[in-house]
C-alpha cells in the first residue's frame, strides 16, 4: 500500500508541473493527471440534485459569484481569516450562497481519488455548475437514467489555478444585487466584456432558483412596480409585511417549474411575472434588443438551452489563474501552508 501511495505521489509530482505550466484553459487538462476527476464530479453532483434539485441553481450561483469578483479563482470559497475579510460575509453572498459543504466533500473525494492535491476548486466550481443543469439520476421503477433537470451539456474550460486571497470590497461592488436596473446589470456584465445576450442567457439559470420573501418585499408591495396584480396578490399570501417578520426566510420558485431546466423564466417574464426587479427589468415590452432576446428564449427553449452552455463558457473564462498564477488549495476554504 505505501508502495502505490509513493508511487502515485512521484508520477503526479513530474506530470504536474508539465501540465501546468502553460496558461490557457482547455477541456482535457485532467485527462492525464487525474482522468477520473470529472467522472468523480459528476457522480457527486448527481446524487445531490436528485434529492435536492434546488442545489444545482445554488451551484450555478456559487460559480457566477466566484467569477464576478476577482474572476473565475475558487476565492468565493475561502473562509474568513486572522489576515484576510473573506467574499462569504459580501452582501450578495451573505446567508444566501449554498453548496460550501458540497464543494468539500468534493475536494476531499477528489484529493482521494487523484493520488494527491491535483483539482483546483476553481475547476471543480466551473465543472459543478456544469453537471448540476444537466445532472442525471437513477429511477428505480423505469431502471434507468433519466434527465434531472434538463439542461444541455457544455465543454467546461479547465485549468484555472486557485487564489490566495479574496476581495469582499470586488464581491460588493461587482456582482448585481436582486435590486439592480438595467442599466447597472448590463455595465457589470460589459465590465467583464459579457454582452447583452449573456445578460440575458445567464439569468435563465433562474429557471431553477429561488427567492426569499424579504427579496420578493419590495417588488409585490410597491405600487409603482409592473408586475401583474393577481400574480403580486398570490405572493403577498405567503410573504407578507412588515419585513422582518417570520416568513423572511420562506422561499418561492422563480418559474413555475424550478426542478426543470426549461424556458418557463422567460415565459414568466412576457406575462409580466418576473420574481424579482433583475428580472424584470430584462423585458419591458418596449420592443428593444433584450426584449426581443427574451421573447426568442421564451419561444424556443432548445436554443436557450444551447445559448447557455455558450455563455457559462464565456462567464468561466473570466480573469482565470492559469499557470504558476495561485495554486491548488488542499482545502477549498484555507490557502495552503507554506
Amino acid at each position: 500500500m505505501l508502495f502505490w501511495t509513493l508511487y502515485f505521489t512521484l508520477i503526479t509530482a513530474i506530470i504536474l508541473p508539465v501540465t501546468q505550466a502553460h496558461g490557457k484553459l482547455t477541456p482535457d487538462y485532467y485527462n492525464d493527471v487525474c482522468p477520473q476527476a470529472l467522472p468523480t464530479i459528476r457522480v457527486m453532483v448527481e446524487t445531490v440534485v436528485g434529492i435536492q434539485p434546488r442545489m444545482g441553481a445554488s451551484l450555478v450561483r456559487l460559480h457566477f459569484h466566484d467569477c464576478f469578483a476577482k474572476g473565475c479563482d475558487g476565492s468565493v470559497l475561502l473562509d474568513d481569516s486572522p489576515t484576510m475579510v473573506g467574499e462569504k460575509t459580501a452582501a450578495p453572498n451573505n446567508n444566501s450562497l449554498r453548496g460550501f459543504e458540497l464543494v468539500d466533500e468534493i475536494k476531499a473525494t477528489l484529493n482521494v481519488a487523484c493520488f494527491g492535491n491535483v483539482v483546483s476548486c476553481a475547476d471543480i466550481l466551473a465543472i459543478a455548475a456544469r453537471d448540476s443543469v444537466v445532472a442525471r439520476t437513477f429511477d428505480e421503477h423505469l431502471g434507468r437514467l433519466h434527465l434531472q433537470l434538463g439542461g444541455s451539456s457544455y465543454e467546461v474550460l479547465l485549468g484555472r489555478q486557485d487564489s490566495t486571497c479574496a476581495s469582499k470590497a470586488e464581491a460588493n461592488s461587482n456582482i448585481p444585487s436582486p435590486f439592480s436596473n438595467l442599466t447597472d446589470m448590463l455595465s457589470k456584465f460589459q465590465a467583464h466584456n459579457l454582452s447583452a445576450e449573456d445578460l440575458v442567457l445567464l439569468s435563465g439559470a433562474h429557471t431553477l432558483g429561488f427567492a426569499k420573501c424579504k427579496t420578493l418585499r419590495n417588488r409585490i408591495y410597491n405600487e409603482t412596480s409592473t408586475i401583474d396584480p393577481d400574480f403580486a396578490r398570490s405572493l403577498k399570501a405567503k410573504c407578507h409585511r412588515p419585513a422582518g417578520g417570520s416568513d423572511d426566510e420562506e422561499l418561492s420558485p422563480l418559474d413555475e417549474t424550478p426542478a426543470a431546466f426549461d424556458a418557463g423564466y422567460y415565459q414568466m417574464l412576457t406575462q409580466r411575472k418576473g420574481m424579482l426587479h433583475t428580472d424584470q427589468e430584462l423585458f419591458k415590452g418596449d420592443g428593444s434588443e433584450i426584449d426581443r432576446l427574451v421573447k426568442r428564449y421564451a419561444e424556443d427553449a432548445g436554443a436557450f438551452k444551447e445559448g447557455f452552455g455558450a455563455a457559462m463558457v464565456r462567464l468561466g473564462s473570466i480573469k482565470p489563474l492559469t499557470g504558476r498564477e495561485g495554486e491548488v488549495r488542499e482545502n477549498c476554504r484555507v490557502v495552503n501552508r507554506r
